[in-house]
Protein backbone atom coordinates (compact mmCIF):
# COMPACT_ATOMS: atom_id res chain seq x y z
CA UNK A 1 0.00 0.00 0.00
CA UNK A 2 1.13 3.49 -1.13
CA UNK A 3 0.30 6.14 1.22
CA UNK A 4 -2.26 7.51 -0.46
CA UNK A 5 -3.82 4.32 -0.31
CA UNK A 6 -7.33 3.57 1.47
CA UNK A 7 -7.95 0.20 2.98
CA UNK A 8 -11.34 -0.56 3.51
CA UNK A 9 -13.32 2.00 5.23
CA UNK A 10 -17.34 0.97 6.01
CA UNK A 11 -18.43 4.58 6.05
CA UNK A 12 -17.07 5.36 2.68
CA UNK A 13 -20.71 3.98 0.97
CA UNK A 14 -20.82 6.58 -0.91
CA UNK A 15 -19.33 8.02 -4.27
CA UNK A 16 -17.78 11.47 -2.26
CA UNK A 17 -14.31 12.02 -2.54
CA UNK A 18 -12.20 10.50 0.23
CA UNK A 19 -8.71 12.62 1.21
CA UNK A 20 -6.08 10.89 3.34
CA UNK A 21 -3.90 12.68 5.10
CA UNK A 22 -0.21 11.77 4.27
CA UNK A 23 3.30 13.66 5.01
CA UNK A 24 4.98 14.77 2.06
CA UNK A 25 6.94 13.31 -0.09
CA UNK A 26 10.76 14.17 -0.15
CA UNK A 27 10.84 16.20 -3.55
CA UNK A 28 7.51 18.28 -1.79
CA UNK A 29 9.71 19.61 1.13
CA UNK A 30 11.24 22.63 0.48
CA UNK A 31 14.80 22.75 1.34
CA UNK A 32 15.75 25.40 3.31
CA UNK A 33 12.06 25.96 4.52
CA UNK A 34 11.19 25.94 8.31
CA UNK A 35 7.45 23.80 8.81
CA UNK A 36 6.00 25.39 11.88
CA UNK A 37 4.69 22.13 14.13
CA UNK A 38 1.41 23.45 15.97
CA UNK A 39 -0.45 23.08 17.94
CA UNK A 40 2.51 22.78 20.87
CA UNK A 41 2.41 20.63 23.48
CA UNK A 42 1.87 21.63 27.38
CA UNK A 43 4.41 18.55 29.18
CA UNK A 44 2.99 17.62 32.72
CA UNK A 45 3.93 16.10 35.75
CA UNK A 46 2.20 13.30 34.81
CA UNK A 47 3.74 12.89 30.93
CA UNK A 48 7.32 13.31 32.57
CA UNK A 49 6.50 10.66 35.49
CA UNK A 50 5.28 8.58 32.77
CA UNK A 51 7.69 8.38 30.08
CA UNK A 52 10.65 8.41 32.76
CA UNK A 53 9.19 5.34 34.73
CA UNK A 54 8.46 3.69 30.93
CA UNK A 55 11.51 3.91 29.60
CA UNK A 56 13.17 2.43 32.98
CA UNK A 57 14.97 5.96 33.97
CA UNK A 58 15.25 6.30 37.39
CA UNK A 59 17.27 9.97 37.67
CA UNK A 60 15.97 11.53 40.63
CA UNK A 61 16.24 15.04 38.84
CA UNK A 62 12.66 13.46 37.07
CA UNK A 63 11.04 11.51 39.90
CA UNK A 64 12.25 12.79 43.07
CA UNK A 65 10.81 16.70 43.83
CA UNK A 66 12.01 16.66 47.22
CA UNK A 67 16.09 15.45 46.10
CA UNK A 68 15.41 17.85 43.00
CA UNK A 69 14.61 21.06 45.08
CA UNK A 70 18.32 20.87 46.18
CA UNK A 71 19.45 20.78 43.17
CA UNK A 72 20.88 24.19 40.98
CA UNK A 73 17.51 24.00 38.99
CA UNK A 74 15.07 23.82 42.54
CA UNK A 75 12.64 21.60 41.10
CA UNK A 76 12.57 18.06 38.70
CA UNK A 77 13.05 19.22 34.61
CA UNK A 78 11.24 17.35 32.09
CA UNK A 79 13.18 14.72 30.54
CA UNK A 80 15.19 15.69 27.66
CA UNK A 81 14.60 13.00 25.95
CA UNK A 82 10.79 12.86 26.15
CA UNK A 83 11.14 16.97 24.99
CA UNK A 84 13.28 15.62 21.95
CA UNK A 85 10.88 12.64 20.79
CA UNK A 86 7.83 15.04 21.62
CA UNK A 87 9.70 17.45 19.32
CA UNK A 88 10.22 15.10 16.77
CA UNK A 89 6.58 13.32 17.04
CA UNK A 90 5.13 17.15 16.40
CA UNK A 91 6.73 16.88 12.81
CA UNK A 92 4.89 13.18 12.04
CA UNK A 93 1.57 14.57 10.85
CA UNK A 94 2.79 17.62 8.51
CA UNK A 95 5.97 16.20 7.05
CA UNK A 96 6.68 12.38 7.04
CA UNK A 97 3.20 10.46 8.24
CA UNK A 98 3.12 7.58 5.97
CA UNK A 99 6.11 8.45 3.70
CA UNK A 100 8.97 7.93 6.04
CA UNK A 101 10.69 4.68 5.15
CA UNK A 102 13.24 5.45 8.05
CA UNK A 103 14.86 6.86 10.41
CA UNK A 104 18.98 6.57 9.67
CA UNK A 105 20.60 8.40 12.63
CA UNK A 106 20.52 11.79 14.90
CA UNK A 107 23.17 13.91 15.67
CA UNK A 108 24.50 17.21 16.87
CA UNK A 109 21.33 16.94 19.39
CA UNK A 110 21.85 19.96 22.40
CA UNK A 111 19.83 20.88 25.05
CA UNK A 112 20.31 24.80 25.65
CA UNK A 113 17.59 25.33 28.13
CA UNK A 114 15.54 22.80 30.25
CA UNK A 115 11.62 22.32 30.15
CA UNK A 116 9.54 22.42 33.98
CA UNK A 117 6.25 20.90 34.21
CA UNK A 118 3.88 22.80 32.62
CA UNK A 119 5.81 24.62 30.11
CA UNK A 120 4.76 24.34 26.42
CA UNK A 121 6.64 22.95 23.59
CA UNK A 122 6.14 24.30 20.26
CA UNK A 123 8.61 22.96 17.62
CA UNK A 124 9.43 23.11 13.72
CA UNK A 125 12.11 21.59 11.28
CA UNK A 126 13.87 22.83 8.91
CA UNK A 127 14.75 20.92 5.64
CA UNK A 128 18.75 20.74 4.81
CA UNK A 129 19.12 18.60 1.97
CA UNK A 130 17.23 15.94 -0.47
CA UNK A 131 18.73 13.52 -2.41
CA UNK A 132 18.24 10.85 -4.16
CA UNK A 133 19.42 7.35 -2.46
CA UNK A 134 21.76 5.95 -4.57
CA UNK A 135 21.31 2.19 -3.39
CA UNK A 136 16.67 2.52 -3.02
CA UNK A 137 15.08 3.50 -5.83
CA UNK A 138 11.93 5.39 -5.15
CA UNK A 139 13.75 6.74 -1.89
CA UNK A 140 15.75 9.77 -0.93
CA UNK A 141 17.85 10.92 2.05
CA UNK A 142 16.15 13.83 3.74
CA UNK A 143 18.28 15.62 6.16
CA UNK A 144 16.72 17.74 8.53
CA UNK A 145 16.96 20.06 11.84
CA UNK A 146 14.37 19.57 14.19
CA UNK A 147 13.72 22.66 17.19
CA UNK A 148 12.18 23.01 20.19
CA UNK A 149 11.07 26.11 21.84
CA UNK A 150 9.81 27.02 25.17
CA UNK A 151 6.35 29.14 25.62
CA UNK A 152 8.65 32.15 25.92
CA UNK A 153 10.48 31.16 22.69
CA UNK A 154 13.72 29.76 24.27
CA UNK A 155 15.37 27.15 22.73
CA UNK A 156 15.39 24.08 24.60
CA UNK A 157 16.32 21.25 22.24
CA UNK A 158 18.12 21.41 18.16
CA UNK A 159 18.45 18.15 17.08
CA UNK A 160 20.13 17.02 12.91
CA UNK A 161 17.79 13.96 11.94
CA UNK A 162 18.95 11.82 8.73
CA UNK A 163 15.69 10.16 7.31
CA UNK A 164 15.09 7.63 4.43
CA UNK A 165 11.84 8.75 2.86
CA UNK A 166 9.48 7.68 0.06
CA UNK A 167 9.35 10.15 -3.16
CA UNK A 168 6.10 10.13 -5.09
CA UNK A 169 7.64 8.75 -8.04
CA UNK A 170 10.04 5.82 -8.38
CA UNK A 171 13.85 7.43 -9.99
Amino acid sequence: MTPDTVGHDPAAADDRPRIVQRGLYAEELQIGAVYVHRPGRTLTEADNVLFTTMTMNPQALHLDAAWAEGTEFGQRLVNSMLTLATVVGASVAQLTQGTLVANLGFSEISFPRPLHHGDTLYSETEVIEVRDSSSRPGQSVVSLVHTGRDQHGDIVVRAARTTLMHTREPS
